[in-house]
């Protein structure tokens, strides 16, 4: 499962089928089954939520690999399950059968990621200790803390030991001033990066907040951090400004990326 040593950097969204994208992003009338295959073609990486509410069948996660090119990437959440219910306790045999169904992507699978609750502190590091351990070395491992209170513990030698990735974002549990302190010592052989963002925004067909500055900022940040690891995945939440895709293809022209445009996903009518 683990990618090559090509250094890589994937940029794209969280999810891909909101209703807001249909004619700012999607061309009018686009059915839902037909929104993978498209986003496709503009994007190369998509961090897949519904991870986070069960284990998918067998037949969705074949179709998410069936209706994309050859090196386009997923990344998925960790159910909640084992993240939110049990709290990494007592999850060996729920891990082993979401591991063992997210295996169907094959080589299309990017990382996995552990996000865990704001609640979930320092006082339960045995807990997260444990877990570390039961967690099979042939995938790729992310994990989001949302109580800062983690990163003033030598958590990144125990995260590094097990070679999973610290999770960096722009959020208001780990703001991109704290992200960027960790910019130069990765904890994993590939770093994930997650845009985040207000909720009161529930618009997401357009861009509502400018962000250029915090683009560019994380701009720099991600030249540094291509020196450090091979492999990057990115990934913008609509709440950052408002409209998930026009973020990841602004900043995909700032780290110098090709940027498909949404326009070309419409097919003009013959004139002929």
């Amino acid at each position: 499962m683990k990618e090559d040593n090509d250094k890589r950097i994937y940029i794209g969204t969280q999810g891909w089928n909101y209703e807001g994208w249909t004619g700012p992003f999607y061309p009018r009338g686009t059915a839902k089954k037909d929104m993978l295959g498209l986003y496709s073609k503009v994007f190369n990486t998509v961090e897949i939520d519904s991870t986070f509410y069960a284990i998918p069948a067998a037949a969705a996660v074949l179709g998410w690999a069936e209706r994309t090119p050859a090196d386009f990437k997923f990344s998925v959440k960790l159910p909640s399950e084992i993240t939110h219910k049990n709290r990494l306790q007592g999850s060996e045999d729920y891990l082993k059968q979401f591991l063992d169904r997210i295996r169907l992507l094959g080589d299309k699978l990017g990382s996995i990621l552990i996000q865990l609750p704001p609640d979930f502190s320092p006082a339960e590091r045995r807990s997260f200790s444990s877990f570390l351990r039961v967690l099979p070395a042939d995938f790729n491992f992310a994990v989001e803390f949302r109580d800062p209170a983690w990163l003033e513990l030598d958590i990144q030698a125990e995260l590094t030991a097990s070679n999973v990735a610290l999770t960096l974002t722009d959020s208001k549990w780990i703001d991109r001033e704290r992200s960027f302190e960790l910019v130069d010592n990765p904890t994993a052989s590939f770093a994930y990066v997650r845009w985040l963002g207000p909720r009161e925004l529930t618009d997401y067909s357009r861009v509502q907040i400018d962000r250029t500055v915090e683009l560019e900022q994380w701009s720099n940040a991600f030249k540094k951090l291509a020196k450090q690891v091979p492999l990057i995945f990115g990934y913008f939440n609509n709440h950052f400004q408002g409209h998930s895709p026009a973020s990841s293809n602004q900043f995909k022209q700032l780290i110098g990326q090709p940027v498909t445009s949404p326009q070309e996903l419409v097919v003009q009518p013959s004139l002929f």
